[in-house]
């Protein structure tokens, strides 16, 4: 750490949830996000994050049947699914404000006009209640593609809180380069990394080491502190999902699937990290500490070539329709004889 902390280059202490949700069921799972909010808090956290659509489920089942089977599961899903301006995002708000810390959570949030489509967002929650903002997952993953429309690029913002300069990325958007690199080129300096337990993937694949490569990947290229909260794997999801499929139970059980710690800009894990377990990670993090990593490589500054590299992004909000209702005024001058 630093000598001197300064108003800009704050110390705080963050937390990172690794838990489940209950599964399906939104009130109970928010009424669990507000206990953990609470207990983080009175352990000294000023930024809680939290695993990806924790409220208040992954759609497993677009990874263990076909879509039609899955048909009545995101139905299900719709139904348990939140609108920014409902009941309970305000009773998230209200944790945040009770507790004075910034909450960053992921949620399945409901299109306010299109029934049956659904988004991958994160809220991104002020430490006064104010919802700051919200980030809709750019590009689902996979088999994702089968619940989520994509965002767009509005939401690629970076947020001025009391723990310092913070944006965020879902799961697998952590691995576009360019949506990083648009958050650092904003002064990010602390990154939410969020992500679920991913069991079914291909048996290859060590989820929880992909996690930490991408965490570091991002804290030693943009030299900012990631906080990484993941998803755990229920007894509950796995007796839900293996009902009738009883080859699904192991799949589901299968470890190293989930990752959650804090990696600081040289790359290093902060303290220790929770594999595949439910609990809290906490860490102490001075932003001071950006600064002499820099020297070697800072990548939107002076370890670049602006005048060879470009990149523009459009933060326009899409909307499905454009609808112009007011008569178009014809100048008498311009009128054709």
């Amino acid at each position: 750490m630093s000598d001197v902390s300064t108003p800009f280059l704050p110390r705080s202490r963050v937390a990172a949830v690794q838990a489940s949700p209950v599964f399906l069921d939104t009130a109970r799972t928010v009424d669990k996000a507000c206990a953990l909010i609470a207990e983080a808090a009175g352990n000294g956290a000023q930024l809680v994050a939290f695993p990806e659509v924790f409220v208040s489920a992954y759609p497993y089942w677009n990874w263990l049947m076909t879509p039609i089977e899955g048909a009545e599961w995101h139905e299900r899903l719709y139904r348990a699914s939140l609108s920014i301006d409902g009941p309970e995002v305000a009773a998230l708000c209200a944790a945040a404000r009770d507790h004075g810390c910034t909450v960053v959570i992921g949620i399945n949030e409901r299109d306010p006009v299109s029934v049956g489509t659904l988004y991958n967002t994160n809220l991104i929650i002020g430490a006064d209640g104010s919802l700051l903002g919200r980030h809709r997952k750019l590009v689902p993953t996979w088999a994702e593609k089968l619940t989520w429309a994509g965002g767009d690029g509005n939401s690629i913002r970076v947020y001025d809180t009391p723990v310092g300069p913070l944006g965020t990325l879902a799961c697998g958007e952590n691995t576009n380069t360019l949506a990083r690199f648009a958050l650092l080129s904003q002064g990010e300096l602390v990154h939410v990394a969020n992500y679920i337990a991913l069991p079914v993937a291909p048996a290859s694949y060590n989820m929880a080491e992909a996690i930490k490569i991408r965490a570091t990947a991002h804290s030693f290229e943009g030299k900012v502190f990631t906080i990484v909260a993941c998803s755990a794997v229920s007894p509950e999801i796995i007796d839900t999902m293996s009902e009738g499929r009883p080859q699904n139970r192991e799949l589901l059980s299968r470890p190293n699937s989930a990752f959650s710690g804090v990696i600081d800009p040289h790359g290093n894990l902060v303290g220790e990290a929770l594999i595949d377990d439910e609990g809290i990670v906490y860490a102490d993090i001075d932003l001071g500490d950006c600064i002499r990593p820099k020297l070697m490589h800072d990548i939107i500054g002076g370890y670049n070539r602006f005048d060879i590299f470009n990149l523009t992004v459009d933060r326009t909000p899409r909307a499905s329709a454009l609808f112009v209702d007011e008569p178009q005024r014809v100048d008498p001058d311009e009128e054709t004889p």
